[in-house]
């Protein structure tokens, strides 16, 4: 039924003379949102006016979305109402400048009642109560009596507080006053009698700043249907979680868990199946576990869906079973999910055995503390278990929900303090990043035409200049900002490499550098350092700084290469996460489930090294995207093409689509070393290279670096005289161990031993060796040695904070430092200071004491 109304509904449209667009990935361009979250974001640009409208004005979508937060509530929702989703697919139809309300209300009456079949006896129509326009069309289709006015609140719409704006018509269905028969469930109530189904937005005005409309000079439309919910009604179900989009998802959960679904009680099996798409969607789309941002909110779909399997009595693994059954009903829409199957079920497997590993200590302490509460659970117990077991804050007051018990909010926000930085993380799109209003008159410039390819350097016009801030402006007299021009030499950055370089020139006078080349809305401009003035309209040489776009060339064919090894070595589920390539380095992030070892490192560098000198040729070529696809050439998800791509390959050494500039030969590379290799995030791992000439750089100072230890340990075996430096250093540990420094003041508070003294020696064993001897003891001790200040402070069972108090002390001395709160370290510059820093650490710890 589901792929019945999706086909249809783009079907429908296509024969209206729509462009069927694809779902856009959930990870928006728009830098204003976290997760594509209705169907219009991938037009947003051609309704403010950002970017002009395609040659065919109209177009339609089956859009995947997320909502996981904010004003929607989706996740603490989801499972506990019968429409609530964090992952669903929005229908759509969008005119942008061509038809308006006469073709859209008949558009969506036709489908709703002709192609769906609807019985018209069941359905509703609403308007904004000012739109008299709407209210006679509609009246041409159905009984005006069903045509109910609505104001502002349900059926206006707009784009933000300023911008394109419009009144709504929605169609509604009445299920049946013998299944509804709440005190909410009227037309306009909060009951599930009348369920909306449509939403049509008219799109005639733009808002000022001031509040007041005007007219759009071409309004347009904007429409958005809930395929999930669409499903649910013509299956006859009164929630979308019995259809047939979520029951197979149910039934699977119930099968694992050993316990049947019933409707009434099953709250975990919905929340569970509702989660395991978003999770499949969300890694297959390259979102990893995180800390923050989208992998935060990745992280707390999981964990939320595994405290409920748990609920169920699942008390290992479970979620990726779940996951897999998602892959397997979707696949066939989104190949995608089946192409990364194995890579989606690995990650998700391996964070749900890092949540089970606190999971039960979390749920024992939540466990404890709620049978301790009465009306509010303590907020520093919320923390800690959001602090120390992982718990996200609404996955406990979900908890909480199911006990009727309030959380002390206050205290847990108090306890949080600057850690809380979940909201949002930082993340960059495709160059695309200003706000709204700068390079305002972008859209209505001409394009800009791109010189032919290993042209660096061409005669051109100015035809657009911007401040530093992207203000439109006449002439820049000198400093900083952006030119446009009509034909350009330059590259802008994309696809991980960083902008072309170079200069603007007048009769062999240099007038302006360019130091960077970026891409706004589909027009490329140069940020350029003028140092004489330069005018719209003045003809000036461009000249590219091909020393730069060189090097940055051969980072660029060497990242190919490394993605190309890493896939051969480590498997196909290794896909590009993320990459920067520089003139002088690059950074490679890719999906995978751990740390590489030495060996691995070393056999991919010499792999890349071996292509390279192998001297194969670079084979780039123009051809359709289905072409393109079928040759094996690797795509990256999120990227937009076109449907003619330029598809770059080394021979028999990988195949991606790629819009970049690289070497025609991988000689031209010259080497290839791997510099570092570390964690990003859960499930993505990061390299840093270098080559050409950095890398002849990096191996100089390596060669040299080694001659000058050979120089110092005077050997011609490093190895060997390293071992040897390694074998007394230990030796001088066994016969130095346990000859520690003992001989300390002490003074008794209460009965607490206080410590503070310059000392000599291993700091934290005086520490550990004092902590051991008294019960209760506070000690901060001073090393001055070699020249070098270093403090060290410990205490066991009592109210100072090692951390805090050693950050107050070595700011005395000129240092900074901190740590645990039962054991810090710190250093410091002057050693004048040292009686005054131990008197101040006396009195903040008497202080402390005797509070």
């Amino acid at each position: 039924m589901k792929l019945d109304i999706r086909s249809k509904f783009l079907g429908f449209f296509a024969s209206k003379g729509h462009q069927v667009y694809e779902s856009m990935p959930l990870i928006p361009q728009d830098p204003t949102l976290l997760f594509t979250n209705a169907g219009m974001v991938q037009f947003k640009d051609i309704f403010t006016g950002k970017i002009s409208a395609p040659s065919i004005p109209r177009g339609t979508s089956s859009q995947l979305c997320i909502r996981a937060g904010g004003k929607h509530n989706d996740l603490e929702n989801v499972g506990y109402t019968a429409r609530h989703h964090t992952l669903f697919e929005m229908l759509g139809n969008f005119s942008f400048g061509d038809y308006f309300k006469e073709q859209a209300i008949a558009y969506a009456w036709e489908f709703v009642t002709e192609v769906l079949g609807f019985d018209k006896s069941i359905l509703y129509v609403t308007v904004h109560e000012s739109d008299d326009e709407a209210f006679e069309i509609w009246s041409k289709h159905i009984d005006p009596a069903r045509i109910k006015r609505m104001g502002d609140k349900d059926n206006f719409w707009q784009m933000g507080d300023t911008g394109p704006c419009g009144p709504c018509s929605e169609i509604f269905v009445d299920q049946g006053e013998e299944n509804f028969n709440g005190e909410e469930d009227y037309f306009g109530g909060d009951g599930d009698r009348f369920l909306e189904i449509w939403n049509l937005v008219f799109m005639q005005y733009e808002r000022q700043s001031d509040g007041s409309l005007t007219p759009l000079p071409k309004p347009s439309i904007d429409t958005g249907m809930g395929l999930e919910r669409v499903a649910a009604l013509l299956e006859g179900k009164r929630s979308n979680f019995d259809s047939s989009i979520f029951m197979p998802l149910i039934d699977k959960v119930a099968s694992l868990c050993g316990k049947p679904y019933v409707y009434e009680n099953g709250a975990s099996y919905r929340v569970i199946a509702d989660h395991a798409r978003s999770v499949a969607f969300l890694l297959a789309q390259g979102v990893h576990f995180d800390k923050e941002g989208r992998g935060y909110v990745l992280r707390r779909i999981l964990r939320r869906a595994v405290r409920h399997g748990y609920l169920l009595g699942i008390k290992k693994p479970f979620l990726f079973e779940i996951v897999q059954e998602v892959c397997t009903q979707m696949g066939s829409i989104y190949p995608y999910l089946l192409e990364k199957q194995a890579y989606i079920l690995e990650q998700c497997k391996y964070e749900e055995k890092r949540f089970y590993e606190t999971l039960e200590l979390g749920m024992s302490l939540f466990q404890k503390e709620l049978q301790d509460s009465k009306d509010c659970f303590s907020g520093e117990v919320a923390f800690k278990l959001y602090d120390t077991y992982g718990f996200p804050l609404d996955l406990t007051l979900d908890m909480l929900k199911e006990h009727s018990i309030d959380l002390d909010i206050a205290t847990f926000e108090s306890c949080m303090q600057h850690q809380r930085e979940l909201a949002k993380a930082s993340w960059k799109g495709s160059g695309d990043e200003v706000s709204d209003g700068e390079f305002g008159i972008i859209a209505s410039l001409p394009q800009t035409s791109l010189a032919q390819d290993n042209v660096h350097q061409c005669t051109s016009k100015i035809s657009a200049l911007f401040d530093e801030n992207g203000k439109s402006i006449q002439s820049l007299t000198q400093g900083q900002g952006w030119a446009m021009l009509e034909i350009t030499p330059f590259y802008a950055q994309g696809g991980g490499a960083i902008g072309d370089r170079g200069w603007l020139s007048n009769s062999d006078i240099q007038i302006a550098e360019v130091i960077d080349t970026r891409s706004f809305f589909g027009k490329t401009l140069c940020q350029i350092h003028s140092t004489s003035p330069i005018c719209i309209g003045d003809v000036l040489e461009a000249e590219v700084d091909v020393k730069h776009q060189l090097e940055v060339r051969k980072h660029h064919s060497a990242t190919h290469l490394l993605h190309f090894v890493l896939r051969d070595l480590l498997g196909s589920s290794v896909s590009q996460a993320g990459s920067l390539v520089q003139s002088n380095r690059l950074r490679f992030d890719f999906s995978f489930h751990r740390a590489l070892s030495e060996d691995e490192l070393k056999e991919i560098q010499n792999k890349v090294n071996a292509i390279i000198i192998s001297c194969k040729n670079a084979c780039i070529e123009q051809m359709g995207i289905d072409q393109a696809k079928q040759k094996g050439a690797m795509a990256l998800f999120g990227e937009k093409y076109g449907e003619v791509v330029r598809v770059v390959g080394f021979e028999d050494a990988g195949l991606e689509l790629c819009g970049g500039l690289h070497v025609s030969n991988t000689g031209m590379i010259g080497n290839f070393y791997i510099l570092k290799e570390n964690g990003v995030s859960s499930g993505v791992r990061r390299i840093e290279a270098v080559c050409g000439q950095a890398g002849f750089e990096f191996a100089c100072d390596t060669l040299r670096l080694e001659q000058e230890l050979k120089s110092m340990l005077k050997t011609q075996n490093l190895s060997q005289a390293i071992l040897k430096l390694q074998e007394e250093n230990k030796q001088l540990k066994k016969e130095t161990k346990g000859k520690i420094q003992t001989d300390f003041s002490e003074e008794k508070v209460g009965d607490t031993y206080l410590i503070i003294s310059q000392a000599q020696g291993d700091g934290k064993e005086i520490v550990d060796h004092l902590k051991n001897k008294y019960p209760k003891v506070a000690v901060l001790l001073i090393l001055n040695q070699e020249e070098k200040i270093s403090l060290v402070a410990g205490v066991k069972n009592t109210p100072i904070k090692s951390g805090a108090w050693i950050k107050e002390i070595a700011q005395i001395l000129g240092g900074n430092g901190g740590g645990r709160d039962d054991f810090a370290t710190a250093g410091g510059k002057d050693a004048s200071k040292i009686p005054q820093a131990l008197q101040q650490a006396r009195d903040y710890a008497l202080k402390a004491l005797k509070a």
